[in-house]
């Protein structure tokens, strides 16, 4: 087992693997910029390194620095946690020549699942379908045109080496496609600093539902369930839970077995996701691979109890799975709110100083953050403060249990979208388990 490790992350993700370390009695060191000295992950690591300015470029995202922190501490490896450069092959590639190990899968895999035209090429070849679309990426707008007309409208344009919902466009005709390539391959460049991008069919009132995956280095692979994640807003998620209401046991097992064969077929090593579509007639198409952990990994381990951070530590230190697939059970009812520093109508950002803070307790509530009273939420970062994981015996009484929590949750000096998860607990159409990825469309039209 490690000795040490950096946490090449903020916030509360770097508070959830801190407490993971300590329980495995591993020393922990956190990275922070200087905006970043007086956060909760700086105060509860073993040690901490200034790494740079307020600028994530020049602090989070800055390679060099990170490595020369975990040199000097003495770290044996370095966890990324989500987002930042979590899905980076190359701090991978550059932990491996400096003798530290990277707390993910190998840099193969990393870039393998990180193309999305690679990734979908790649399961296709294991036998699982795929959404309809370009083979390869796309040059021109006429490429795409014919393509297009070939499949049917409507498509989406989206960066190959995209994710978080940046870089996609949904177009519903010729016209709309013209319009629009340039622009996404512009979006595409500025977000991921790779103008490629590919087109595949548009499946129209999917649910998002992705499959959470865990593989040693012995070949050994499990899934541990799904995730419904279709209450999204511009595709980026906004509440997830677990089991979905739309999943069959019979269909959890298909759709899990072919999440384990997947990979199996690149010999996947550590946690991850793999993310479906499924249409009105339960048939579902791949859609991408996250080699990394999910913002929403709580939601499975409360129904599973299995503690994903620990597993994804003890992969990486050469260790075999502690649990196989006849052992994993699914318990009860998981929902997850994800609190963000935004209006709640309009999801402008509300950086600013929290002058009162009530967190919501009780029998099956979690909540994931890092931050307290007096706490200034930074203009620089993602504006997610905190994680609202509820459990409950069935999803009626986990739905009760959120309510409940969201109204003890009070957060004063900034916005936040609590109202807004209020609303959508409230909806007829969610508490019927009768929702798409279009959902959030249709709660704020007139």
């Amino acid at each position: 087992m490690f000795n040490k490790i950096l946490i090449a992350n903020r916030s509360e993700i770097a508070l959830r693997i801190i407490r993971a370390c300590k329980e495995l009695g591993i020393k922990t060191v956190a990275i922070h910029s200087t905006a970043d000295t007086n956060s909760l992950h700086v105060r509860f690591a073993d040690e901490s390194v200034c790494i740079g300015p307020p600028e994530s470029i020049k602090s989070y995202l800055y390679i060099p620095a990170i490595i020369s922190a975990a040199e000097i501490t003495g770290a044996d490896a370095i966890h990324p946690g989500y987002g930042f450069l979590s899905e980076n092959p190359s701090l991978a590639e550059i932990c491996e020549t400096c003798g530290i190990k990277f707390i993910g899968p190998t840099p193969h895999n990393i870039r393998l699942m990180g193309n999305k035209v690679k990734a979908r090429n790649t399961i296709q070849a294991a036998g699982i379908s795929i959404v309809p679309g370009s083979p390869e990426k796309v040059e021109t707008a006429l490429e795409a045109g014919e393509i297009a007309e070939k499949i049917g409208y409507p498509v989406m344009l989206k960066a190959s080496a995209g994710g978080g919902g940046r870089g996609m466009r949904i177009l519903k005709n010729k016209q709309d496609l013209y319009d629009s390539f340039g622009l996404v391959q512009s979006e595409a460049t500025a977000a991921f600093a790779d103008p490629h991008i590919y087109l595949e069919k548009y499946i129209e009132k999917p649910r998002h539902i992705e499959f959470q995956i865990v593989a040693d280095e012995e070949g050994n692979a499990i899934h541990l369930g799904e995730r419904d994640c279709s209450i999204q807003r511009r595709h980026q998620k906004l509440i997830e839970e677990s089991p979905s209401p739309a999943i069959s046991p019979e269909l959890r097992k298909e759709m899990g077995d072919c999440a384990i064969m997947a990979v199996k077929s690149i010999n996947y090593q550590s946690v991850g996701t793999l993310e479906f579509l499924i249409d009105r007639d339960n048939n579902y198409y791949f859609i991408e691979m996250n080699t990394r952990i999910q913002v929403e990994h709580p939601v499975t381990e409360m129904v599973t109890g299995v503690d994903l951070i620990k597993e994804q530590i003890r992969i990486a230190a050469g260790e075999s799975l502690t649990i196989k697939q006849k052992d994993v059970k699914i318990f009860g009812h998981s929902i997850e709110c994800r609190i963000n520093a935004e209006d709640p109508d309009t999801f402008i950002p509300s950086p600013g100083k929290i002058t009162a803070l009530n967190m919501p307790g009780g029998p099956g509530v979690r909540v994931d953050t890092a931050i307290y009273s007096d706490y200034t939420v930074l203009p620089y970062y993602d504006s997610l403060i905190a994680k609202l994981i509820v459990h409950g015996m069935d999803r009626e009484d986990a739905i009760a249990k959120m309510n409940r929590a969201l109204e003890e949750f009070h957060i004063e000096g900034i916005k936040t979208t609590i109202p807004f998860h209020k609303k959508v607990l409230s909806h007829k159409d969610f508490l019927k388990g009768e929702f798409f990825t279009d959902f959030i469309e249709k709660l704020n039209s007139p």
